[in-house]
């Protein structure tokens, strides 16, 4: 079984995971689905999906995710914290933008991240992540299925 974890609070393709999921577990692959929120949020009714609410709290919803993920696995997140802990798992991390985390680049990810945060509390004015496109959401669709198909490959998902 598959296990993918959705970092989903404020996760702009879950609508296009469900539907990929559906589409994978229809060809026979096991998959289940975790959606990961500090809040209730809608979910499709399916015994694939699951809605997981975690307490309130900073990082609680990571730390739920990263607690789980392993090989074989897959994270959705924006967040570079946990897509660096997801990676060191061995799951298969991937962005909302179709970005793939992976061992040789999460390293500089996540300095370049600190660096652009301490910048940010020493007062320098960044500009921020640049708005979410139809471009992005694309790329997010054909590295989702790639990471399917790779790790069904690799004998993970059979029902």
């Amino acid at each position: 079984m598959i296990s993918l974890y959705i970092d989903a609070d404020a996760c702009p393709v879950k609508q296009e995971i469900y539907r990929v999921a559906e589409r994978h577990a229809a060809k026979g692959v096991g998959l289940k689905v975790f959606v990961v929120s500090n809040a209730p949020i809608a979910v499709p009714r399916s015994e694939m999906i699951e809605r997981v609410v975690v307490a309130a709290g900073m990082d609680e919803a990571d730390n739920w995710i990263a607690e789980r993920a392993r090989r074989g696995d897959i994270v959705v997140t924006a967040d570079v914290p946990l897509a660096s802990r997801s990676v060191k798992a061995g799951a298969a991390t991937i962005a909302p933008n179709g970005e793939a985390f992976t061992e040789d680049s999460i390293g500089m990810t996540l300095a370049t991240r600190n660096l652009m945060d301490s910048l940010r509390s020493a007062g320098a004015v960044t500009g921020g992540p640049k708005p979410f496109s139809p471009r992005d959401r694309s790329e997010f669709l054909s590295s989702l299925d790639r990471a399917i198909v790779r790790l069904t490959r690799e004998g993970f998902g059979a029902t």
